[in-house]
């Protein structure tokens, strides 16, 4: 059992290697990783289930391990997602096999089959948060120079569907990514 939950965590360090595909597509040549998304998304999931009443522990499980079959199958955009049948049911098949025997198996399983049945408050909190994770990731590249993300950035608002979400959505367009620093040049 110990031996399968160290290659489990071995096998999800992998995630730091897998590059957001997706992003290339816009012309960025060093996108972020599997990884960074996750963190970055968590800790908007967390803030959101807090802004929305919601079970902030649930969300930030759902979080954790909605990407962990791309260690297996890597980073499918949009695009390459259009000519491929049966993503979703691959990513169940891979997380069947990473989570074969473990005792938390169930648990793990059965937030990743309720964030797909896409009904829950929590699912929304954790969609949005992956959305905006994105969005904010977009806005960076857009005010470096990548033009081509702003498109990313316009879907994303479509989509989000809490009304903290929106409102973080709204506050950030007026937003540069450098401003959150502007603060610590007056201490000095």
């Amino acid at each position: 059992m110990i031996k399968k939950i160290v290659n489990l965590i071995f096998e999800s360090m992998h995630l730091k290697r897998i590059k957001h595909e997706w992003v290339r597509l816009a012309g960025v040549q060093f996108p972020d990783s599997v990884a960074e998304h996750s963190l970055n998304a968590a800790q908007i999931w967390y803030i959101l289930a807090h802004m929305e009443w919601a079970d902030a522990h649930k969300v930030t499980a759902m979080l954790v391990r909605h990407d962990i079959a791309e260690t297996r199958i890597g980073d499918i955009h949009k695009v390459w997602s259009r000519y491929i049948r049966g993503k979703k049911e691959m990513e169940k098949k891979v997380l069947e096999d990473q989570m074969d025997g473990l005792e938390f198996a169930d648990d793990i399983q059965w937030l990743f089959l309720e964030y797909e049945e896409k009904s829950t408050l929590e699912w929304k909190i954790a969609k949005d948060a992956d959305y905006l994770e994105q969005a904010f990731q977009a806005k960076e590249y857009v005010e470096l120079g990548h033009q081509g993300m702003q498109n990313r950035i316009d879907n994303v608002w479509a989509a989000l569907i809490t009304d903290s979400a929106k409102s973080i959505r709204q506050e950030m367009t007026q937003t540069s990514f450098t401003d959150w620093r502007q603060w610590l040049k007056k201490l000095s």
